[in-house]
């Protein structure tokens, strides 16, 4: 099947990490914790095949360096303004907007940043469940947003805009406003990451290379150990 999703993803500055996973982290790792989930999330998606492109929207050189060699393109962070109200949903409309421009009508795919757990498979089957012109996959609690998957706009490139509402209770929102949630059993994918104990469940689940390979080095995943190209370990972040 020829590739005919766009993938956009948000990224904001490495010095604005989680602060939520402070119980867990130290804060000279936090940044260094965000890119290595983004790059872990940036090769699942570029591995996807029914994926064409991903598209980072970052003001971080560099975020922006280490997607590019991961063959992700780099959209500028905008400025927020009105309907947003919220800096990554103005960047994943922006970014939205900039593929449409180039690539046309084509359906575009708002991921979160932080899944360090997804596998490519997941988004495959996600694509292909996913009929509705309005998709949206709900993280593991069930109240947050983790994908919003807008099909094509007919003629007019803008049209079908991707009008993210990211946020707290955003899956609600995501609703209310037209998309039809897609079930499925897709654990790496639901796998949000915001605090400690995310974190913890993410490595249950099996992290990607990069965020492996971080927490290895501040001894987190001592008990570690490689199922295929995957990172699971028992060991507490706490």
């Amino acid at each position: 099947m020829h590739p005919s999703v766009h993938a956009v993803i948000a990224v904001k500055s490495l010095g604005l990490a989680k602060s939520r996973l402070a119980d867990g982290l130290a804060p000279e790792y936090r940044p260094r914790l965000v890119l290595a989930m983004l790059e872990d999330t940036v090769t699942a998606a570029v591995a996807t095949p029914a994926i064409a492109s991903v598209t980072v929207v970052t003001p971080d050189p560099t975020v922006a360096g280490v997607v590019r060699a991961l063959g992700a393109r780099v959209h500028p962070e905008p400025e927020v303004i009105a309907p947003h109200t919220s800096g990554l949903n103005a960047a994943l409309a922006a970014g939205a907007e900039g593929v449409r421009r180039a690539h046309g009508s084509v359906d575009l795919l708002a991921l979160q940043a932080d899944l360090p757990a997804l596998r490519a498979a997941e988004l495959g089957e996600l694509l292909r469940s996913a009929r509705h012109h309005r998709s949206v996959v709900t993280d593991h609690d069930g109240s947050g947003t983790v994908a919003l998957l807008v099909r094509g706009g007919g003629d007019d490139p803008l049209n079908a805009a991707l009008n993210p509402l990211f946020g707290p209770d955003s899956a609600r929102r995501h609703i209310a406003g037209g998309a039809v949630e897609v079930l499925g059993e897709w654990p790496g994918l639901r796998q949000d990451v915001d605090t400690a104990a995310d974190l913890e469940r993410a490595v249950a689940l099996g992290v990607g290379r990069a965020t492996s390979a971080l927490l290895r080095e501040v001894g987190v995943s001592q008990a570690c150990h490689e199922t295929g190209d995957r990172c699971r370990a028992e060991s507490s972040l706490s």
